[in-house]
């Protein structure tokens, strides 16, 4: 009795595994009018002998469905939620680090100006002096309004 249950075990996973395969590598081809075709099953030396190229079938990305579990699903929220913590924390530094430097440039043309300045108030107040100076040298010598 073991033997017969082992023995129809046996050919039902090998069913099954045939009948997988099978499912696998078998795939409906499209036709003109968009309706699948039934592709047979040729010997492979009769297309190439006839010079005709077997048709090989488009390749598929298989890509990986959202997961149900919510380990995984917390998971990959928290690794999309660091990565545009970490993109959103690079564009405020760059920004950061834009705005000091125009506050640097800023703050140069500032002190520039400013030394630009210092220098013309300086040198108007010698020019005064050299004036104020003449003027008085040119009193002493008439000798009229002379205080001491």
């Amino acid at each position: 009795m073991t033997q017969i249950r082992t023995l129809l075990i046996g050919t039902a996973f090998t069913a099954l595994a045939s009948t997988a395969a099978f499912a696998q590598t078998a795939q409906p081809a499209a036709g003109a009018e968009g309706q699948p075709q039934v592709q047979m099953q040729v010997n492979d030396a009769a297309p190439a002998a006839q010079g005709v190229q077997p048709v090989t079938p488009a390749p598929t990305r298989l890509t990986a469905s959202g997961s149900t579990d919510p380990l995984v699903q917390k998971r990959d929220a928290n690794a999309k939620a660091n990565a545009e913590y970490s993109a959103s924390k690079k564009a405020s530094k760059a920004e950061l680090k834009d705005q000091q430097k125009a506050a640097k440039l800023q703050y140069k043309d500032q002190v520039r100006d400013a030394k630009i300045n210092q220098k013309a108030d300086k040198q108007t107040a010698n020019n005064e002096m050299k004036m104020n100076m003449q003027g008085q040298t040119g009193d002493q010598s008439d000798g009229a309004d002379v205080k001491h």
